[in-house]
């Protein structure tokens, strides 16, 4: 009697065991219809959720380089500030040298320079007006002339030694 109560106990745990993987076989096959079912509306889920998490993740990728550029620009033109300071600095010492070296020389200096451009354009300016005035200005001298003989020159005089000597 006991090997038939150990041949009944084996055979129902091998019946249990046949029936439980008959159901996850089942269970299987029926995750596997559902996902075919339901595959395509979960996979549009996945694409619909990864685009919107494409746009946030471009987005915050194009404000980074947003601020990146601001921040760039920034730098460049605090450099180029720096920059502009220091060779305004560098052509001033070099104009400051080649004036001495000039004036070394004796050449004039820019001032010089300017101030006689200015004398020129003075003078030319006063020679236009003159040579506007000479039809006018001659016309009257040769009337005021005109009635006049020319004044005679002087003869030199004559010098007369008188002799002391009497006689």
């Amino acid at each position: 009697m006991a090997t038939q109560d150990d041949e009944n106990g084996n055979n129902k745990g091998a019946d249990r065991i046949k029936d439980s993987a008959q159901q996850i076989w089942l269970a299987g096959l029926g995750a596997f219809a559902k996902m075919q079912q339901e595959g395509s509306k979960a996979f549009e889920a996945l694409v619909k959720d990864g685009a919107g998490m494409q746009k946030k993740t471009q987005a915050a990728a194009e404000e980074t380089l947003a601020q990146a550029q601001t921040r760039m620009a920034g730098f460049a033109s605090e450099f180029g500030t720096k920059a502009a300071g220091q060779w305004g600095k560098l052509e001033n010492i070099f104009e400051e040298r080649v004036a001495r070296a000039l004036e070394k020389l004796g050449l004039p200096s820019a001032a010089d320079y300017a101030a006689l451009q200015a004398r020129v354009a003075a003078l030319e300016a006063e020679l236009q007006r003159s040579e506007k005035k000479p039809a006018a200005a001659p016309a009257r001298a040769s009337r005021k002339t005109a009635g006049r003989s020319a004044a005679p020159t002087a003869a030199p005089k004559k010098t007369v030694r008188r002799s002391t000597k009497a006689g």
